[in-house]
C-alpha cells in the first residue's frame, strides 16, 4: 500500500517547506490530479450524511463517520481498487489534508463554558477516566495481548475520548496504517453500540434495586465521560430524560475538548521514547524531535473563537455541517485504501483488548465517577 507521502500533492516538500513554491501550472496539475479521488470521496461521504439523517439510524447511535468508514471498505474492496491508480491522489488528500481541517473544524461543537457548566469535578472525571483508560489500552495492548504499539494506542485513543474523531486525529501523529485505523474504529462501533443499550439498562435496573445513588445528572456525567463517541451518548441518555442528556453532552464536549492537549502529549511522549521497531517507517530511524500537530492548535483556537460568540449562529450552522462532510470524506477515504484481508489478518486481539477496556470504562469509569464525586463535592 503506498503512503500518503507518496503522492506529488501530499510530499513534504510541497506542504510542510514554505520555502518551496510550486508554478501555478504544477499547482493546477496536482489539484486536477485530486478531482477524482476526492469525487469519491464526497460521493460515499454525501451517502453517508444522507443515511445517517433517517430516524432508525440515529436512534441506534449510527452516525455519518460510521456509515462512510463501512460505505469506505465496501467500495475498496470491489470497484475502487480498478481505478485507485488515477483515484489514489485525491484519496490522500482527504485522509490526510482534509482530516486535519475536518479536526480544526469540530472546535465549533465547543465552548469553554463548557467546562464550567460541569464544573471542576467533571473535568477530574473526564482527565481521570482518559488517563486511565488509555494508560491500560497501552500496558495490555502490548504486554497482554501482544500488539504492536500503534494499533494499542489507537484503540486507547478512541475508547478514552471522542471514538473515530479521535482516532481519525492521533493517525498522522502515531503515522499508522489505513488497516490499523480501521481496526480501532470497528472496536468503537462495536462496544459503542453496546453501550447504548447497556448504560440506559444498568440505569433503570439501579433505579428499581437501589445498588447505588445515581442521579439523572450524576448518570449524565457517567455516561458522558465514560461512552465512546457523542451520538452513542445522546442515545444513552436520552432513554433516561432530558436533563441526564444535556449533562451527559457537556461532559462529553468537555472530554472532546481534551483531545489538542492529549495529541501534543502523545506526540511528545513518542519524541523521547526509546525507538522499537515499529515507531518509524525506517528501522533504526529516531525521531527529530516533537512533531507538534498544527490542527490541534487550530482546534482549541477555533473552539476559543466560538467560546466567545465572535461568529454568527447561522454560520457556526453551516461550518458544522462542512465540518462533517470534511470528516465523513476522511472516513471514506480511509475506507477506501483499507483492505479487508489486512483487517482479518489482525484477528480477534484487538476487539479483545477493546473488550477490556469497555468493560474498565462501565466499572472503572463508575468507580471514578462516585469517589471523584465524593472527593470533591464533600
Amino acid at each position: 500500500m503506498s503512503s500518503a507521502t507518496d503522492h506529488p500533492l501530499l510530499s513534504r516538500t510541497s506542504i510542510a517547506d514554505p520555502g518551496v513554491h510550486a508554478s501555478p501550472r504544477t499547482t493546477w496539475t496536482r489539484c486536477r490530479a485530486a478531482l477524482p479521488g476526492l469525487a469519491w470521496t464526497g460521493a460515499i461521504a454525501f451517502v453517508a450524511v444522507r443515511l445517517s439523517r433517517f430516524d432508525w439510524l440515529q436512534s441506534k447511535g449510527i452516525s455519518a463517520l460510521t456509515l462512510a468508514i463501512v460505505l469506505g471498505m465496501v467500495a475498496g474492496n470491489t470497484v475502487y481498487p480498478r481505478i485507485s491508480a488515477s483515484a489514489g491522489p485525491g484519496v490522500a488528500v482527504s485522509k490526510g489534508n482534509l482530516l486535519r481541517l475536518g479536526i480544526v473544524l469540530y472546535g465549533l461543537r465547543l465552548t469553554f463554558q463548557d467546562i464550567g457548566n460541569v464544573g471542576w469535578t467533571g473535568v477530574a472525571i473526564d482527565v481521570a477516566v482518559i488517563a486511565s483508560t488509555f494508560g491500560l489500552a497501552c500496558l495490555l495492548g502490548t504486554r497482554v495481548f501482544g500488539l504492536d504499539r500503534r494499533t494499542a494506542m489507537l484503540i486507547g485513543t478512541g475508547s478514552s475520548i471522542c471514538g473515530a474523531a479521535a482516532i481519525m486525529a492521533a493517525e498522522p501523529v502515531l503515522r499508522a496504517r489505513a488497516e490499523q485505523v480501521a481496526v480501532a474504529v470497528a472496536t468503537v462501533v462495536i462496544f459503542g453500540t453496546v453501550a447504548m443499550f447497556l448504560y440506559p439498562f444498568m440505569y433503570h435496573f439501579n433505579a428499581q434495586h437501589h445498588l447505588i445513588t445515581l442521579s439523572p445528572s450524576a448518570y449524565g456525567v457517567y455516561a458522558g465521560s465514560t461512552i465512546h463517541e457523542v451520538a452513542q451518548v445522546v442515545a444513552a441518555a436520552r432513554e433516561v430524560d432530558e436533563q441526564a442528556a444535556n449533562t451527559a453532552v457537556i461532559a462529553k464536549m468537555v472530554r472532546v475538548m481534551m483531545l489538542a492537549p492529549f495529541l501534543i502529549m502523545l506526540s511528545a511522549r513518542l519524541s523521547h521514547a526509546s525507538q522499537r521497531d515499529d515507531d518509524t517507517d525506517v528501522p533504526g530511524a529516531k525521531r527529530a524531535g516533537v512533531a507538534i500537530s498544527w490542527f490541534a492548535f487550530g482546534f482549541v483556537a477555533v473552539a476559543g473563537v466560538n467560546s466567545l460568540d465572535l461568529l454568527p449562529p447561522t454560520a457556526v450552522s453551516e461550518l458544522t455541517t462542512l465540518d462533517g462532510a470534511l470528516l465523513a470524506m476522511a472516513m471514506a477515504g480511509l475506507g477506501l485504501s483499507t483492505h479487508a484481508s489486512a483487517v482479518r489478518k489482525a484477528g480477534v486481539k484487538p476487539l479483545a483488548l477493546a473488550g477490556v477496556l469497555f468493560v474498565w470504562l462501565i466499572l472503572g469509569g463508575l468507580a471514578i465517577n462516585t469517589g471523584i464525586t465524593a472527593m470533591l463535592c464533600r
